[in-house]
């Protein structure tokens, strides 16, 4: 698929998964293939750094929903990952999900794509998050199309931050001129 959304948000209507359904809705409309996944309700453990991956070339921690989600991140061309703020950082699930791919990182297999960071808080901290997000696709060598930080607590609440909106169209906009450069 070319543009992966992936909400790490426990809430599988919440915020975060407002924000990254909406860019992923603009770049459907221009007719180009997305998936969305809610991180809600999967197991994804966390890594356990044992390095054995650094043999193995992918995370050895199995029976669980880690694998489903890498694979689908190292054949998208666009990742658009979006987490909420918990305690001025993304939440625990993300951070699971981020830590299990440095089985992947030993040879690059998620370099070269482009990818879209999007954080979600009720007051404060989405810029801390945002770091974490960045410093994941930096690590992985992602080029940076952009980013949304939104404000909002109940579910919905993030479509009054009338900046939130405007932001998660224009990234939307730049993947599609990326992904469709002569239209």
């Amino acid at each position: 698929m070319k543009v992966l959304g992936i909400s790490g948000s426990m809430r599988r209507t919440g915020n975060t998964a407002l924000l990254v359904t909406t860019i992923l809705d603009r770049v459907r409309e221009a007719g180009i293939e997305t998936e969305y996944l809610s991180l809600a309700g999967m197991d994804i453990r966390p890594c356990t750094g044992c390095e054995a991956c650094k043999e193995a070339k992918w995370c050895v921690t199995e029976d669980d929903d880690w694998a489903a989600v890498a694979e689908k991140m190292i054949n998208c061309e666009v990742l658009v990952l979006g987490a909420p703020t918990y305690y001025y950082d993304i939440n625990g699930q993300t951070k699971n999900l981020i830590d299990r791919t440095y089985s992947l990182y030993h040879d690059r297999r998620l370099a070269g794509r482009k990818a879209v960071g999007v954080a979600v808080c009720s007051d404060r901290g989405c810029e801390r998050a945002l770091e974490t997000i960045e410093g994941f696709l930096n690590s992985h060598e992602f080029s940076y199309l952009g980013y949304v930080c939104g404000k909002g607590y109940a579910p919905g609440e993030v479509r009054r931050d009338e900046w939130a909106m405007k932001q998660a169209r224009q990234v939307a906009n730049k993947i599609i001129r990326y992904l469709q450069p002569d239209d």
